[in-house]
């Protein structure tokens, strides 16, 4: 059974915090959504991240989005208890886009997100290292 727009507007509000704390550069609205057990999994100019969630709030603390990012969300898939949504973002930091695929799961009423899985569009890796992935 399809989910209520009104289930939708909630995902998208919570996946708004990761956007706020990316574009300010400020991971606390972050913080917010994600679980303490949250994992990152994604290459960073061709290099693997994995792991703890804590990673990401170090990059979006070092490096904010900058006077140009932009983003978008998208709501993939919302059952009772589970949401796929997609981030789109362009020019964090002045230089890289991403697409962010976040999977979260409705704890305790809430809106949670779980893990967090990237990838950086390849021009942006290119124009860094040189190489083409």
């Amino acid at each position: 059974m399809r989910s209520n727009i009104s289930e939708y507007k909630a995902v998208e509000e919570a996946a708004m915090k990761f956007v706020k704390s990316v574009a300010e550069g400020n991971s606390k609205y972050a913080r917010e959504l994600f679980s303490d057990e949250a994992v990152l999994f994604g290459y960073l100019d061709g290099k693997l991240e994995h792991g703890s969630i804590e990673q990401f709030y170090h990059n979006v603390d070092t490096v904010p989005g900058g006077e140009h990012f932009k983003a978008r969300v998208d709501v993939l898939l919302l059952e009772e208890t589970l949401a796929v949504v997609r981030v789109l973002e362009e020019g964090w930091g002045g230089r890289i886009d991403f697409t962010d695929v976040l999977l979260l799961l409705k704890m305790n009423g809430e809106w949670k997100c779980v893990a967090k899985a990237y990838n950086q569009n390849s021009d942006t890796i290119k124009k860094i290292t040189g190489r083409q992935i």
